[in-house]
Parts: C-alpha cells; structure tokens; sequence
C-alpha cells in the first residue's frame, strides 16, 4: 500500500512540474532567447579582431559568452519550476549571502576592474560581481518585508517601511563603497519602484526623493566617488569640451551609433567596432555595435524585444496570486527597466556613463547569471498566478 502511495506521490510531482513548464510565458522566453542570440553574435563581433591581434584564440570572448548563457538558462529553469513563495523562508540567507559578498570585495580578496573594486577573481579567467547576485537579494528581501501588511493596514506600516530602507541600505552602502554608482542607482529604482506598488503612502515617497537628493548632495560634498567618475558621469552633456579625456566614451560611442545609418554595416563589419575605438564594446556600450553594424532598424528590434520584456514582467506582476509575487515582479521590471534605459541612454549620448551592461545582450558571467535568475523569477510567478500549487 505504502509504494502504491510512494508511487502516486511520485507521479503527481512530476506531473506538477510538467503542468509548471506548460504554463510559461511564451513570449517572454522567446524574447529573452532571441536576445541572447543575437547578444552572443555582437559579442563576437566585438572581440573576434581584438582577440586575433593578440594571438589568442579570437572566438574566446563568445564561446565564454555562450557557456555562461547556458548556465544562465539552467539557472532561469531550476528557478521556474521552484515555488518562488518559498523564497521567504530563504530571504535571510540570500540576503545574509549577498552583504558577505559585498564585505569580501572591499576586503583583500577584491580586485580593481576599470576603476571599480567590485569583483573577486577566482583564477582561470573567472570572475564573480557579488553586487550582480544582491540586486536578487534586494528584491526578495523587500518583497517578503512589503509584501506582508500588518492586519487592518492597506500597505506597509511604518516598522515595514524602516525595515526595508535599512536592510536594503546596507547592501547599497557597500556598494557606493567599491564604488560602483549604477547598480548604487539600479538599487534606488527598484526600492522606489517596489514601495510604490506595494502601497505605502505618498509622504515616504516624496521623503524617499529628499533623501536620495540630500544622499546624492552627499556623496559629492564627501568625495565618496573619484574624480573620474564624477566627469564621466557629466561629460555626456557636452562630449566635445573634452574629447580626448572624460568625453571620449561618449562621443566614440555617438559616432559608432550614428555611422551605421539606418540597416547599418553588416554584421562582423563595423570600422569602428572593428578598430576598438569604442572601450568595452562587448559589455557596457554592446548597443553601440549593433548601431553600428544593424543599424538603426536592428537597434530597434533589440530595443523592442527588451520591451517585451518588461511588458510582460508588467503583466505578470499585475495577474500575480500574491502580493509577494507582484512586488517580487515589480522589483525585476525596475531593475531591467532601469538598466535598459540607462545603457541604451548612455550609448545614444542622453544619458551619463555609468557602466551598466545591457540585459541579456551584454557580454558576463555575474551579469548573465542574475538576469537569467531575474527572468527565471518572472516565470515563476507567470506559472502559479492562478492558484497555490
């Protein structure tokens, strides 16, 4: 009797996770495929000269860029089949998990990439960016705190909100710290964005704005950034003042945009892809080859698809069983929402340099790895948003 039982239970796990798979959403995951696709083509653009020239392997760069993806789907899938209203149980831990990483980075184990001490090389070419993995952290930590009112409060109670700001304050700090001014900006959004939907009322968001004025106040009168990322960060507003030094970036970046016209170059055929003028093509400014190579109907596509993105993250977190499950979906929209706008800003010169990659198009392991979890959580909200099972 026990087997027959055994094997009942046995049955309906799996035909629960079956039933979870068919459930997806189908349009957000060809979005995100087709992204990735097309991210892993421009990465190989970007690097397969550069590569060549210095004698190595000149596929490095994408054949890296596609193993990552591939481990970053798996993650996306583990991650959507699992109850995501479990998570609460394991939120201290991440967050836990998270500030340890962000402690080890300013510790002796971290390691100076492009000005920011924000990675720990583990050898063999691999590096980890525990401020990727805490914006996950960030968003399930005020999910679980917002995401549960007190009884007879329409939204967070006042204890909520405090909670929240200092819990997520921490992370943030260390951040600053490295220091590393987008995902510092990336946490701002998606706690605003959070606390918005979750329904506290309207004076914590007006004071949330003061304080990140006073904090923004702060930071400069403290000097808790350096020179460099202060003039990169004003010198899109006039590039040419200084062409060869802080606005270099950001008029390379315009004239790699703008010179590929309409269709653009032809893929694997853009000059100044080709000739490196543009730093970090394969990361922070990818947008900039696909404007040059694709053109400005390719940069398009790439900017609708990234939209289809976020609308459905939109819906999701509309149609969600729980309020948990929306802000959860809430606080990914903020935080790719912010970053898309941000990175395809910076490269089209209305928006300051701050070297956030773009989601599932730029080159990364820490990056790919949190965007894959981001949209494995979004799925797993998508599949349960009719009733607990």
């Amino acid at each position: 009797m026990s087997g027959v039982v055994e094997g009942y239970g046995e049955r309906r796990h799996w035909t629960s996770r079956v039933a979870v798979m068919r459930r997806i959403d189908w349009p957000l995951l060809v979005a995100v495929v087709v992204l990735s696709v097309v991210g892993a083509l421009l990465v190989r653009s970007a690097t397969f000269q550069g590569l060549a020239e210095q004698g190595k392997d000149p596929e490095g760069f994408v054949k890296r860029h596609v193993l990552n993806l591939l481990i970053g789907f798996v993650l996306g899938g583990v991650v959507t089949v699992l109850d995501y209203r479990l998570l609460r149980a394991y939120v201290p831990i991440l967050y836990g998990v998270a500030c340890v990483g962000l402690v080890a980075v300013l510790s002796p184990l971290g390691e100076t990439i492009n000005g920011s001490h924000s990675w720990i090389v583990l050898g063999g070419g691999f590096q980890v960016q525990p401020s990727e993995f805490a914006k996950v952290g960030i968003v399930v930590l005020l999910a679980m705190i917002l995401g549960e009112p007190r009884d007879g409060e329409i939204g967070p109670g006042v204890r909520d909100v405090l909670l929240a700001l200092v819990l997520a304050g921490v992370p943030a700090v260390l951040i600053i710290l490295q220091p590393d001014l987008g995902t510092t900006l990336v946490f701002i959004a998606v706690m605003f964005g959070m606390l918005t939907v979750s329904g506290v009322r309207k004076r914590w968001l007006a004071g949330l704005v003061g304080a990140g004025a006073l904090a923004i106040a702060a930071v400069l009168v403290f000097g808790l950034l350096e020179q460099y990322q202060i003039d990169r960060f004003t010198a899109f507003m006039d590039p040419e003042a200084d062409p060869r030094g802080a606005g270099y970036n950001a008029r390379q970046a315009r004239i790699a945009v703008g010179s590929g016209g309409v269709f653009g170059k032809g893929l694997f055929q853009g000059e100044q892809t080709g000739g490196h003028f543009v730093p970090e093509q394969q990361t922070d400014f990818i947008f900039t080859v696909a404007g040059e190579e694709l053109g400005f109907v390719g940069g398009a596509v790439i900017v609708v698809l990234l939209g289809v993105v976020l609308w459905r993250g939109l819906r999701i977190a509309t149609q969600a069983a729980d309020l948990f499950g929306t802000l959860v979906a809430t606080g990914v929209v903020c935080w790719l929402g912010f970053q898309t706008f941000q990175n395809v800003g910076m490269s089209i010169g209305i928006m300051p340099i701050t070297g956030l990659p773009l989601p599932f198009v730029s080159y990364g392991g820490s990056a790919t790895f949190a965007n894959m979890i981001a949209f494995g959580l979004l799925q797993a909200v998508h599949v349960r948003r009719r009733a607990f099972d």
